[in-house]
Order: C-alpha cells, then sequence, then structure tokens
C-alpha cells in the first residue's frame, strides 16, 4: 500500500504530479509566473556578478588622473584647493620653515578691503578672468609695503608674457568694483591657516573656492621661502603665479621632472625644490625623488 503524493488531490491525478516533479508542480500552479519568477532571478545573478567584477576591476579600468588637466569648474569646488591631505608636523618638511626677516600679522580681522584701481584686459586668451586685489584688514602696511606695492606687483605679474597670459587660453582683467572671478588677497597667517586648513604646521597660500579667493599668506609676502635664497621678489611672482593658476583649474601639483630644471610653476616650491621635500606633502605624487630643480616664478619661462 503506498500513500498518495498530495493526500488531497482528486483521485486520478497522483500519477501525474509525480511525473511533473517539484518544477512542473510549480509551473501548473503558477502559470506564467514561474517563468518570469525564473527569469527574474538569473536577471539579479547576473547583475550582481557584473557589480562585484565591475568594481574589483574599477581602479584598473578608470583614466589615471593627468595631474596637467584643467578643472575649468574649480569655482565650483567647495574645500580648498592647494592644501595638503592630511596633518603634516613642521619638522617633516624643513625646507619649508619660513625663514627669518621682517615682521607680519598674526592676526587680521577676517574682512577684506578692495585695492582701488583697474587695468584693461591683458593677453590675448578668450576666457577673461576679472579679479580684485584686497587686503586683509588688519595688517600693518609698513610690513608689505603698501597697498598699491601689493597690486602693482599682482597687476605686473600676470600682465608678463611668461605668465598665465603666454598660454593663449586666458587673459586677465583687473576691476575694483562688481563680483571677480578672484579675488588675490593679502592675508594674515591665522586668516590664511583658517582658509587653507590646519593641515600643515607651516605658513601656507591657497585658493579658497566659495569665495574666489586666491589666499596670498603675509608671513610668505614679507619672508618667502628657504628654496628662493633670499630672492623675495622672484619668490613673490611665484606665489602669485601659482595660487592663480589653482584658481584658473590647475588644481593638482607636479613634482621636478628634469634633474637641475627649472622647477613647474605648479610645484610646490614653498617647500622646497627637491622631489624627497615635496612629496613628504603628497604622497601620491608619482617622481624621481632624487631629482631637484631650480626655483621657477613662471609657467612659460621661455616666453
Amino acid at each position: 500500500m503506498r500513500a498518495r503524493w498530495d493526500p488531497i488531490a482528486p483521485s486520478g491525478q497522483d500519477g501525474g504530479a509525480r511525473a511533473r516533479g517539484a518544477f512542473g508542480r510549480f509551473v501548473h500552479d503558477f502559470g506564467w509566473r514561474a517563468y518570469a519568477i525564473a527569469l527574474l532571478a538569473v536577471a539579479t545573478v547576473a547583475l550582481l556578478v557584473y557589480t562585484v567584477v565591475g568594481a574589483g576591476n574599477g581602479g584598473e579600468e578608470a583614466a589615471p588622473i593627468d595631474p596637467r588637466a584643467r578643472n575649468v569648474d574649480i569655482a565650483k569646488e567647495t574645500t580648498p584647493i592647494g592644501a595638503p591631505t592630511s596633518d603634516i608636523a613642521a619638522e617633516a618638511l624643513p625646507a619649508g620653515a619660513l625663514p627669518e626677516g621682517g615682521a607680519f600679522t598674526k592676526k587680521g580681522e577676517r574682512v577684506y578691503s578692495v585695492v582701488r584701481g583697474t587695468t584693461g584686459k591683458v593677453g590675448t586668451g578668450d576666457e577673461v578672468y576679472t579679479y580684485t586685489v584686497e587686503v586683509e584688514d588688519g595688517l600693518n602696511p609698513a610690513d608689505y609695503g603698501g597697498d598699491q606695492t601689493f597690486a602693482k606687483l599682482v597687476d605686473t605679474t600676470l600682465a608678463n608674457p611668461k605668465s598665465w597670459i603666454g598660454g593663449g587660453k586666458v587673459a586677465f582683467r583687473r576691476i575694483d568694483k562688481g563680483e571677480p572671478d578672484l579675488r588675490v588677497s593679502l592675508s594674515s597667517t591665522d586668516t590664511a591657516r583658517e582658509l587653507c586648513g590646519y593641515q600643515i604646521k607651516l605658513e601656507t597660500s591657497c585658493f579658497y573656492p566659495p569665495d574666489g579667493r586666491v589666499v596670498l599668506n603675509e608671513a610668505r609676502w614679507v619672508r618667502g621661502a628657504l628654496a628662493f635664497g633670499g630672492d623675495d621678489l622672484t619668490y613673490r611672482q611665484y606665489l602669485i603665479n601659482h595660487e592663480v593658476g589653482h584658481g584658473i583649474g590647475y588644481e593638482h601639483h607636479l613634482p621636478c621632472e628634469q634633474n637641475g630644471g627649472l622647477a613647474p610653476i605648479m610645484m610646490q616650491q614653498t617647500f622646497g625644490t627637491a622631489n624627497s621635500e615635496i612629496m613628504a606633502l603628497d604622497p601620491d605624487i608619482h617622481a624621481n625623488r632624487t631629482f631637484t630643480c631650480r626655483p621657477n616664478a613662471w609657467p612659460y619661462p621661455d616666453k
């Protein structure tokens, strides 16, 4: 005597159910929906496999970042450009120590005043950046040479064919009313640190996109950098060009690329012109650690 597979099935259906098997019974009970469920299950498994494999290969397939590429949407960024991304102790960057020299203001009033003065368009590029020259309130003019002296060096630096206009893509025009694209701003050390970040325990400068502010640290303006060997004029030109470079979209830093050659303008020359020095700031830079460059203030030094 054998028991039926389905004790409540009508008489005569027991043999057919056994013949269909489990899947047959499933199809019989659910009709076309059974096939839809099966297809959905297969598609789900395929999607999971694609996602896992794709994630695993993402690092290999992603195009590498070109450090020379220009981010034309830099103004949309919300964090400082040019500031280190991790905490760095001052002793890790001996070449970045602030040289001895004149006085500077540690704490300003965190308010900027526009220096009066305008220029016509300089450069032939179609992308025209307007800029203001600004000085933080609370700075002592005797320390940095006065507002007009500061503004004049900014103007003459950006108008030099060795500067960014030498590439033929961008031009500049100084204004003193309205909203500029860039605010070239001499800043106290505390304000510079507030805008640029507290990661590095040395005097630094940066570009702060939310304000369009090219932050030039007054301490560096007054005292320069060890790598420039006391040539404060060349250092100031470098400082303007480097931070304005960030402001027009060159957000990445570059290493020394030719031993004994001129340093790229987007190298962090404030902290040294040797790769072994600046790689402490940015361990993601791939470069020959033995290369050392010469200080350079210009994007296009051969113009």
